[in-house]
């Protein structure tokens, strides 16, 4: 089957399906599914706006509320994880997973599901090792710190993945595995991206829990965005025992959804053609959240996972034959996950702008159904009661935060506390700054004369000036670090066209942009930033 990968998305759904039809038009067929790899803004009204980790000047309501309102349907399944630029107050009503609209759906903080016999898990938000030990404590309204705590990925999350044990094709997340840059061709990488050459050589650039599930894992295909540059890697694992054949997973990122920027991907899927063309739950990952129920924390204090160690009564949840025969009973031996879309909150009226919308702790009718026919807990019904309890939903954040934040002790496992130290990208949102960002969402002269709540909806021609979407395999080829020019980047695209391959850098080429900003003027002005910015703050959290 077509699989279409979206790097990071940023709200423009109507941008991405156009371009997906431009693709169609051009390919060999119709895209079956799209994955999305985060910073997705499943952006409702204007609640939700302020729930965005963002300088309000990038604040935009774009297009995804059309989908919510059923004012228009996704033309393809569309399946995305979270990243760090998320109406989070949304996502945290599905931390199971779940329809955000029609033919659209949310695998949750972590997740797996099946579509015609493609395994594809997942796992949302980025990696902060301050906070990777804590529960979920996290509620609306969010105040100053938890409003970027609440996407930043936990270690109970990634426990529950590391209980897999059968295999998985297709795995996303937004922040990249750390080290994978090894097995692409870094040379271009850094040529293209050379602030990122520090924390390549020290090898602290991305996630070490994502390495980490990438080591466990070794799915077939790894897709992430986050640091909205493309790059292609092949990572051979080894084989645990002698008798087996060693697997390799191929990785893709992408980048943002902007013209002239290889944000979208189209790949060939094998998949199983007696297999239903509906989403499916996973068997295995609906017992492993059965099994580990009891583990659930709500609190903002440290703490670890059972482990083999002596100290734990139990530390193997995975998936038993008996416990997987449980769950398939209570779900009457049916896997098809419902079509239960319905709408939680007033959606954007563009006639009539609400800015001063409260804030809502919302629990989901999709979670309520879906804990009460597997047996489990709301993660946001026991939040609530712990709210009720302690009068003060993130008395715990403040207490830990002054902690970890004051003592030069790192208390994860983990010894870095970055997931891309992308505070030194030009090419991001920069979460303290004030100042005009220069490769933004829209342009700056959009965001000067456009209310923050106004959608965006450019004309349909926005498609074709996309960089046009290339084909895998052949995008997937990986160089060795010595080469100067990539073939990730070089290879023919549809409609005759064919990228620069004299080794000129084809970053250097000027984007095609949303309004009629003088280019050279924008360039000095990113050249000057940047100076003061490679020495400044040290925060994951301002990657797009």
């Amino acid at each position: 089957m077509r699989v279409a990968v979206a790097g990071c998305c940023h709200g423009e759904l109507d941008k991405i399906y156009e371009t997906l039809a431009l693709a169609e038009r051009r390919g060999p067929g119709p895209v079956d599914l799209l994955l999305c790899c985060g910073d997705f803004q499943a952006v409702r009204n204007e609640a939700d706006l302020r729930c965005m980790a963002v300088p309000p000047k990038y604040r935009h309501m774009q297009t995804f509320y059309r989908y919510y309102s059923g004012e228009k349907k996704a033309p393809v399944l569309t399946l995305f994880i979270g990243g760090n630029h998320e109406a989070s107050n949304h996502l945290q009503e599905l931390p199971y997973g779940g329809w955000v609209a029609p033919n659209i759906y949310y695998l949750g903080l972590a997740g797996v599901v099946k579509y015609r016999g493609v395994r594809i898990g997942g796992i949302s938000g980025i990696f902060k090792s301050h906070d990777y030990r804590k529960g979920h404590f996290e509620c609306p309204p969010y105040n100053s710190s938890t409003i970027r705590s609440i996407y930043h990925v936990r270690n109970i999350e990634v426990y529950k993945l590391k209980q897999l044990k059968q295999p998985i094709d297709i795995f996303l997340s937004h922040d990249w595995p750390r080290s994978i840059y090894h097995y692409g061709n870094k040379k271009q990488l850094l040529k293209t991206k050379s602030f990122f050459r520090q924390e390549v050589e020290n090898n602290t650039l991305g996630s070490p829990a994502a390495s980490e599930l990438l080591e466990h894992l070794k799915p077939t295909y790894w897709f992430s965005a986050h640091l909205h540059v493309k790059f292609a890697a092949l990572m051979q694992h080894q084989a645990k025992d002698k008798g087996q054949t060693a697997r390799a997973t191929k990785f893709l990122a992408l980048d943002k959804c902007l013209p002239r920027r290889d944000f979208l991907q189209i790949l060939e899927i094998e998949h199983d053609p007696s297999a239903p063309d509906y989403l499916e739950y996973d068997i295995e990952w609906l017992t492993i959240l059965r099994a580990t129920d009891d583990l659930i924390n709500v609190t903002g204090h440290l703490w670890n996972m059972p482990e083999n160690n002596g100290l734990h009564a139990r530390w193997d949840y995975s998936a038993t034959e008996e416990g997987m025969k449980e769950v398939l009973e209570k779900l009457n031996h049916d896997l098809k996950v419902p079509c239960n879309f319905s709408v939680t909150a007033v959606c954007y009226d563009p006639s009539k702008p609400q800015t001063q919308m409260q804030l809502i702790h919302r629990i989901s009718p999709q979670t309520t159904e879906f804990c009460a026919q597997l047996g489990i807990t709301d993660i946001n019904v026991r939040l609530q009661k712990s709210k009720e309890e302690h009068h003060v939903c993130g008395e715990y954040e403040e207490q830990d935060d002054v902690e970890s934040n004051d003592s030069g002790e790192d208390r994860s496992e983990y010894n870095t506390d970055t997931s891309a130290l992308s505070s030194i990208n030009p090419d991001e949102i920069m979460l303290d700054e004030e100042e005009d960002d220069e490769d933004s969402i829209v342009s700056a002269h959009s965001d000067m004369n456009t209310p923050s709540v106004e959608p965006s909806d450019q004309a349909s021609e926005f498609s074709a000036s996309f960089s046009d979407v290339r084909i895998l395999p052949g995008s997937m080829i990986v160089s060795s670090d010595d080469t100067v020019d990539s073939t990730v980047d070089r290879e023919g695209k549809p409609g005759g066209t064919v990228e620069s391959g004299n080794g000129e850098d084809l970053t250097k080429v000027p984007l095609k942009r949303l309004s009629d900003e003088h280019e050279p003027e924008q360039r000095k002005k990113i050249k000057r930033r940047n100076q003061a910015i490679y020495a400044a703050v040290d925060d994951d959290d301002d990657a797009a």
